[in-house]
């Protein structure tokens, strides 16, 4: 809103558009965070105004920006990494560039009308950088033959040597002072703690520039040549050590995310000429037709063209329950196919797919930085410049004006470069951030990037999802509904009971459907023993029926019974009713006579919330968050049991 005069984008820029438009003062799109700043004059133009004006130029402003993201080869290290971002930044049309040696991925932003993918991937290898397609196929870990094969290991062996001679050096030099022995001790020190950190400080110095790993190693040169070669060794070792812990939790992420790959398969059974045949995922082209049998994961995105089942996708969207398709519906790479065969047809090469764009996305937001450490990289130069200037001046004024002698002014001016070497500075932002991102990743949180973490202590409101997070995200059996009332699950259950419910796991015990397992788990629990069912016959997304100690007992939904005119259902329903009323999934069982069919018991299952989620909300407002939502795509009475329990402030669904 404010009314400052700016030069106009080109007229062939994205933002031209917009500022064109009376009332626009300034539009500012940063596309690596995918935002876009308007000053307007509230006098002419109205939120909602400006709302339309960039529902109108998002697809323009989309086609006219490209993204590429690489994956980094080679064993540089972080200072590395802004040298080639910023050698990248200089090529005609890049408006952004990212890049992290630890985390092994570049991500580059630019204007689409002035280079294609293929020029700027030649133009970024001209820049200097090894790279490769960023394609999530699989996990890039290797043993660690292949790590010492490829010299992958070679700063921790020299890391582990430098700390070891530096060790040794130490007691040494106390037991028999600096003789030859200690300065040959003190020197392996340097030469292998200092490997990254003097070839980092060589290609500042090519670039003409001078930052802190410049700063570093002539702090531990002066430290060694006014006779205090242990502090110099132990500043080299410090930095080399934390690349080290950088390199070490940014792979334990990397294992967390890649092992979201490990839920589609490397195969598919593909329709070739009329033959079924075996492929490779990433040979399936679009509109080809792929056939997936009961239990198996789903290997490619597209749309169901045969068969109907029940899709568990509780690896993508946490839901608990399985997902009813039939033709024409949407089928995600990744999930499980539970009930019945189907065939498909692919929609999305396998580099498309959902899930590894989910990788994909995740892995390009590591290279991102936050604030604090973009903060740094931009002031690093001007403090080692400034640093290396007075230490210059507290040298050269006191001897040229003879206050001190030489060796006087030139150990005071070293110790002022050895102190003044920004350690704690340096190594405790990217160390923090990156062992916040590793250990989130551990525990199943997935944090895109160190500007999104450090944002996190901003937070006023929290939106968590339900099932998965605030819920145990599988269902368990809570009630039984027989003609004697209302039991919940527990090891006092009536006699009658306990034998609906081993009729029950019997029949649901070869099924794979998640309602089924909650019940047979319900019956392990409570040492109940499932009677032995013969001639068993299903039918998809209705039932199962079954022979148990020679009666015929029939199991599904209160859809399936309705249609049987099932005697007893009226009452049961009315007693059940509460439950459906929480949100409870019922199953319902009955026995079957020659043709007709009587309804014994209902068994209600829910999705039961976590244990540690009850005093969620509180624990939260400790944290100074101010409000809790709870985003859900159930119905909302489901939504509300679980509010209940956990007292959050908003429920949507």
């Amino acid at each position: 809103m404010k009314s400052n005069t700016t030069t106009p984008p080109p007229a062939d820029h994205p933002e031209h558009g917009l500022t064109q438009h009376d009332g626009v003062l300034c539009v500012s799109t940063d596309p690596g965070r995918a935002s876009v700043d308007v000053e307007f004059d509230p006098a002419r133009l109205s939120d909602s105004d400006v709302r339309s004006l960039l529902k109108e130029h998002i697809t323009q402003v989309e086609s006219a920006i490209g993204k590429c993201t690489y994956r980094l080869e080679g064993n540089a290290c972080e200072a590395c990494a802004q040298k080639l971002e910023k050698k990248i930044k200089r090529i005609p049309g890049v408006r952004r560039a990212t890049a992290t040696y630890i985390g092994r991925v570049l991500t580059v932003t630019f204007d689409s009308d002035v280079h294609s993918g293929e020029e700027m991937t030649g133009s970024i290898k001209k820049a200097g950088a090894v790279i490769k397609p960023l394609e999530p196929r699989g996990t890039h870990h290797r043993t660690l033959t292949q790590k010492l094969r490829n010299g992958e290991l070679n700063e921790e062996i020299s890391c582990g040597l430098g700390l070891l001679f530096l060790i040794v050096a130490f007691f040494v030099h106390r037991s028999t002072g600096m003789g030859v022995l200690a300065i040959t001790l003190y020197s392996g020190a340097y030469i292998f703690a200092g490997q990254e950190g003097v070839r980092s400080a060589i290609a500042s110095l090519r670039e003409r520039v001078l930052d802190v790993d410049v700063l570093m190693v002539l702090a531990a040169i002066g430290a060694a040549a006014i006779g205090n070669p242990f502090e110099g060794a132990l500043l080299l070792f410090l930095f080399s050590f934390s690349n080290v812990l950088q390199r070490h939790a940014m792979e334990r992420t990397q294992k967390a995310i890649e092992s979201l790959l490990t839920l589609r398969p490397s195969e598919a059974m593909v329709k070739r000429n009329g033959i079924a045949q075996k492929v490779a995922v990433e040979e399936l082209e679009i509109g080809e037709i792929v056939i997936v049998r009961p239990g198996e994961q789903i290997p490619v995105d597209g749309t169901l063209t045969e068969g109907s089942t029940n899709v568990d996708e509780a690896s993508l969207t946490g839901e608990s329950m399985p997902v009813a398709k039939s033709v024409g519906s949407p089928i995600f790479a990744g999930t499980l196919n539970q009930s019945g065969g189907i065939e498909l047809r692919v929609s999305k090469r396998s580099e498309d797919s959902t899930l590894s764009r989910m990788v994909k996305l995740v892995a390009e937001a590591q290279a991102e930085k936050s604030k604090t450490q973009r903060f740094l990289e931009k002031a690093e130069q001007y403090y080692a410049m400034g640093v290396i200037l007075f230490t210059v001046a507290v040298f050269l004024v006191p001897y040229l004006l003879q206050w001190n002698n030489f060796h006087d002014s030139f150990f005071r001016a070293m110790t002022i470069m050895v102190v003044a070497s920004p350690c704690a500075l340096v190594i405790s932002t990217p160390a923090t951030v990156l062992s916040a991102i590793g250990g989130a990743a551990r525990r199943g949180i997935l944090i895109k990037g160190g500007s999104h973490l450090e944002r996190a202590a901003k937070i006023d409101i929290v939106a968590i999802d339900k099932t998965g997070t605030l819920t145990v995200g599988k269902p368990s059996l809570t009630e039984i509904v027989s003609v004697s009332g209302i039991h919940s699950i527990s090891n006092a259950l009536p006699a009658e009971v306990v034998q609906l419910l081993r009729v029950a796991a019997a029949l649901e015990a070869k099924s794979e459907h998640p309602l089924a397992h909650a019940i047979v788990k319900s019956a392990e629990a409570l040492n109940i023993t499932p009677s032995n069912a013969t001639d068993f016959q299903s039918t998809a997304g209705k039932g199962a029926e079954a022979t148990i100690d020679s009666a015929r007992y029939i199991i599904g939904s209160e859809r399936l019974f309705r249609e049987l005119n099932a005697g007893g259902l009226s009452s049961l329903a009315e007693l059940s009713q509460p439950m459906q009323s929480d949100g409870k999934t019922c199953v319902w069982l009955g026995s079957r006579v020659g043709g007709e069919v009587t309804a014994l018991a209902v068994l209600a299952m829910a999705d039961t919330i976590r244990p540690a989620a009850r005093n969620l909300t509180q624990q939260l407002k400790n944290l100074c968050v101010i409000y809790v939502v709870m985003l859900t795509g159930d119905q909302r009475f489901v939504a509300e049991a679980i509010d209940r329990e956990s007292n959050v402030d908003e429920v949507r669904a």
